[in-house]
């Protein structure tokens, strides 16, 4: 197998969902593993704040983090130096990205049951949310956007932003981070990175003056995703937003170059970064495998993309026709699923599982990480089977309110009494009653 990407002919095999996890496993560290991992750091900082983290910034990262509060100065500097072309667009973003989220703001309802019976459902939004944004590899202002304008849209009072210092500016934030932070009118910013951040998220930082959130969002690398994973129920997570992955659903009719192109653009995130293409065309396969072994000698991070796409969790599959590709893309749950078919509609219909989904040659993931308007903060690891991807509907919370008047409730008193002693709590039914009787 070398360093090329694994060939996975599953032609004539009827595959199960647990044996596709098995044949196409994510990265050798799963998120249980990470999670054991990272166990004692989230403890110490339960337990100390400050010194906890002070001392894996240190380990970790080789450098003191302090002040771990950005300074309005700070912030304002990195808006003031930032390249004019990026602000653009940055600020390009910020809008495609407010405008989907102004559209799909859920509307409350007003339900009239029957006389005098009324249930009114309002969106209320999460009261404080801390925005998790990474920057081990890379630097993300797109997450910053992706996190911040859903939240401020929702209506959230209290914004927080933690991402990690750079040793290349002096165990401080990227300048980048901070002025998109600046643009959009963040004020509170963490210098914070890791699973640390999310603790920190969780418990606070009480030697700082620095107060827990509710609810924390935010996509992260594994051992991100752990810790949101190990303080669900301590803080309220968007998803397990970890390390990155794609599938391709192709055809014969798909253009080869740009699925190796869009195999490799997420395979440059992480060594551990998964990218899949299912087709049932022997000769795409072919043809990709050409085009990746051009792509991955001239690319930028040419070791990391080597890496993640020799993985186990990277592969080329062959399937017998497009059914056994959708039934296969089902069982993975992608994070991100590209879809390019002489029919895109059609496998569209069948696609249950994924985090966002890309139509057609000119919708690549890319597009989605930056300026599509849609957001790129997904479940990662299977869970878009039951998690979806970050929006304006994360930052909120439904709230029903029951509002009957004496005849609404006395119309049905008798049925809540027969309910209440068949569920063996009289004062249920005993509550109602009581209304009605002198």
């Amino acid at each position: 197998m070398g360093n090329q990407i694994r060939v996975l002919d599953l032609r004539g095999q009827s595959l199960t969902a647990a044996q596709v996890r098995s044949l196409i496993p994510r990265a050798s560290l799963d998120i249980a593993q990470a999670a054991e991992q990272i166990k004692p750091l989230i403890q110490s900082i339960a337990v100390d704040g400050l010194p906890a983290i002070l001392e894996a910034s240190l380990r970790f990262d080789g450098f003191n983090p302090e002040p771990l509060l950005v300074s309005k100065a700070e912030i304002s500097a990195a808006v003031d130096s930032i390249d004019p072309a990026l602000r653009k667009s940055i600020e390009e973003s910020i809008a495609r990205v407010t405008a989907v989220s102004l559209a799909t703001m859920p509307t409350d309802a007003d339900v009239h049951v029957a006389p005098g019976a009324n249930v009114r459902q309002r969106w209320q939004p999460i009261e404080s949310v801390g925005l998790y944004v990474p920057g081990g590899r890379a630097v993300y202002p797109s997450s910053v956007i992706m996190n911040v304008v859903p939240a401020l849209v929702a209506g959230v009072n209290r914004l927080v932003v933690a991402t990690p210092g750079q040793k290349d500016y002096d165990g401080r934030p990227h300048p980048t981070v901070l002025a998109t932070a600046g643009i959009l009118g963040v004020e509170n910013i963490l210098n914070v990175g890791g699973p640390a951040a999310i603790a920190a998220f969780a418990f606070g930082i009480p030697q700082i003056g620095f107060s827990s959130v509710d609810m924390v969002t935010g996509p992260g690398n594994i051992f991100v995703a752990a810790a949101k994973r190990i303080l669900r129920g301590t803080i309220g997570i968007d998803s397990e937003a970890g390390t990155t992955e794609i599938l391709v659903i192709a055809d014969s009719t798909a253009n080869a170059k740009f699925i190796a192109n869009d195999l490799v653009s997420q395979a440059e995130h992480d060594d551990a970064a998964a990218s899949v293409l299912v087709t049932d065309s022997k000769e795409l396969i072919d043809a990709v495998q050409t085009e990746l072994a051009e792509l991955i000698a001239k690319t930028h991070h040419s070791q990391r993309v080597q890496n993640a796409l020799s993985g186990q969790q990277s592969a080329l599959v062959l399937v017998d026709d497009l059914n056994k590709a959708i039934q296969l893309t089902n069982a993975y749950a992608t994070e991100h699923l590209e879809i390019m078919t002489a029919d895109n509609d059609l496998v569209l219909k069948q696609v249950i599982n994924a985090g966002a989904i890309f139509m057609g040659s000119y919708s690549p993931v890319s597009l989605g990480d930056y300026m599509a308007g849609s957001n790129h903060v997904l479940p990662t690891g299977s869970t878009a089977r039951f998690n979806a991807g970050l929006g304006v509907s994360t930052f909120l919370r439904a709230q029903q309110i029951i509002s009957y008047d004496r005849a609404g409730l006395a119309e049905i008193s008798d049925q809540i009494d027969v309910f209440a002693k068949a569920e063996g709590l009289p004062a249920h039914g005993d509550a109602v009653k009581s209304r009605f009787t002198n």
